[in-house]
């Protein structure tokens, strides 16, 4: 691990963005160019101090997953956060055919959405980065360990992951689900991740098989959706998907339509939900 090397790299990263770059406000006149310290750390989800260490060349080897979410913090390229593996003596993550490295321009337009719920997922239900109401309305998904991360992983596999809809509205999102993976997995048949999903839900999860030999198929494109929120109560959101074809990466945006009761409940959220975030629960 080349510790001077990585503080160098990590120091001009982070002076290079402005807090609007990540959705922070300015604040107070900042004596010095770029983020702060503290304000990298939490946005990668470490210790201020953790952090602090490893600009002054005395921290130690930051783990795989904490490379990860430093890269998403300090917005870098997929060239950049290969360099920031190099640098820690790791191998940088295999470039598939299905990226999970969000691209800086996405994430400040997920960061610029602060009025309604959005996140970036792939398109086999990967969760790769959540804004602040997206968190308040259905739990922080980054802060699970990686293998949770997987929307359909979790709505098969895990009976709580299923409590944010109304018992009605599950059926319909557990075909969902199947449909939008079989056509995934139909348009990348040599790319392994789809596939390995597909297997490991055949093998655990009677209602996905079930569903598997319907042989339904459906993109996953617009739709209206309703959450159970233990707060503000039920809203029914739009949802919109924005595909990026070459990453295949999808920005999943909610919003209410104004002059509902869900609108009035989603300005709600803005307020209560951010101030305390509610336990994870998709």
């Amino acid at each position: 691990m080349d510790r001077p090397e990585l503080a160098d790299f990590l120091r001009r990263a982070r002076t290079r963005l402005d807090p609007s770059d990540v959705g922070l406000a300015p604040g107070v006149r900042r004596r010095t160019p770029g983020l702060r310290r503290e304000e990298v750390a939490s946005l990668a989800g470490m210790s201020a101090d953790y952090y602090t260490r490893l600009e002054q060349s005395r921290g130690p080897r930051p783990s795989r997953q904490m490379l990860t979410a430093l890269a998403r913090a300090l917005r870098l390229t997929e060239d950049e956060r290969d360099h920031l593996f190099h640098l820690t003596g790791e191998e940088p993550p295999r470039r598939e055919t299905a990226s999970t490295h969000v691209r800086p321009g996405l994430l400040l337009v997920l960061d610029r959405l602060h009025d309604t719920p959005a996140l970036v997922s792939t398109d086999c239900g990967e969760i790769l980065a959540q804004n602040a109401l997206s968190r308040a309305l259905s739990g922080d998904v980054l802060a699970r360990p990686p293998r949770e991360r997987n929307l359909l992983r979790r709505y098969f596999l895990d009976p709580s992951a299923r409590d944010l809809f109304p018992p009605e509205d599950r059926p319909a999102r557990a075909r969902e689900h199947v449909a939008n993976l079989r056509a995934v997995a139909a348009s990348r048949p040599t790319d392994p991740a789809p596939a390995a999903l597909v297997a490991e839900l055949l093998a655990g999860s009677e209602e996905f098989a079930r569903l598997w030999a319907d042989h339904e198929v459906a993109v996953r494109r617009a739709a209206t959706k309703r959450f159970r929120h233990p707060t503000v109560g039920l809203l029914e959101l739009d949802c919109e998907v924005l595909l990026n074809a070459d990453t295949h990466q999808q920005l999943v945006v909610h919003t209410a339509r104004p002059g509902t009761e869900s609108y009035e409940r989603l300005q709600l959220l803005r307020v209560v939900g951010l101030q305390d975030m509610a336990p994870t629960r998709t």
